[in-house]
């Protein structure tokens, strides 16, 4: 494996005030180790998920696309500091990688469409079809395919928003067969039982309060789809 530790420091928080730096689960210091080919990120929407992801990208080097810059109606300057608070161990040497987030996908697909219209031979990585002819779900399966051949770390944060169940499924396979192949780690921020079924995986549970490892059956995730499954009408007994 290539990244061994992730190591939080809330003593370097410039805050606790503000959003990230308020949330419970890192008011302690935190070592999360990753010494493993796959480890999942799960919890609910707001538990720091992604906020953990993108600062592991940052320390690592891992540059994250953005889309075109807006105006907010709320400007939080704490917002992308997180990183500055959290460390990481390599295990030997760092290796290159990639942080993929499905909203700033697109700005990435538009950015290979320009250049491939200089360097058609370019497509060629990506399957031979331009990103932007596929459908989401096809233009990611492409990318995955073919990103994940290269040696690396690759932090995947939520990857199964715009893919169908069959679709999650050849992702699992293809995690297992990378993992099988032994060149890379994932990281991966995700709401997918699917996913989290992988084989010898690593799955870490976010809560408001707690960051502990679990077990697959020990997911929210896989608890509320297997009871919804059962019996879908108990869930909509008050509508």
């Amino acid at each position: 494996m290539h990244l061994k530790e992730v190591r939080i420091f809330p003593q370097r928080f410039p805050t606790h005030e503000r959003y990230p730096f308020n949330l419970d689960i890192f008011s302690h210091p935190r070592t999360v180790n990753v010494h493993c080919p796959i480890t999942f990120f799960v919890g609910e929407n707001g538990t720091g998920k992604s906020t953990l992801l993108q600062a592991i990208s940052h320390r690592c080097s891992i540059y994250i696309w953005q889309g075109q810059r807006r105006a907010r109606f709320q400007y939080n300057p704490y917002e992308t500091e997180f990183y500055k608070a959290v460390e990481v161990e390599w295990v030997q040497n760092t290796v290159p990688g990639s942080f993929f987030a499905s909203e700033i996908f697109k700005n990435f697909a538009q950015i290979v469409d320009e250049w491939a219209s200089m360097d058609p031979g370019l497509l060629d990585y990506f399957g031979g079809k331009s990103l932007m002819v596929q459908s989401h779900g096809q233009s990611l399966m492409s990318f995955f395919k073919s990103r994940f051949k290269i040696k690396g770390l690759y932090l995947l944060d939520e990857p199964e928003t715009a893919l169908s169940p069959a679709s999650l499924i050849d992702l699992l396979k293809l995690l297992v067969q990378t993992r099988r192949a032994g060149h890379a780690q994932f990281i991966i921020a995700t709401h997918s039982p699917i996913l989290l079924a992988c084989p010898e995986a690593r799955i870490y549970s976010f809560t408001p309060s707690s960051l502990k490892q679990i077990g697959y059956e020990e997911t929210e995730h896989f608890r509320v789809y297997k009871s919804f499954m059962q019996d879908p009408n108990k869930y909509l007994q008050d509508l």
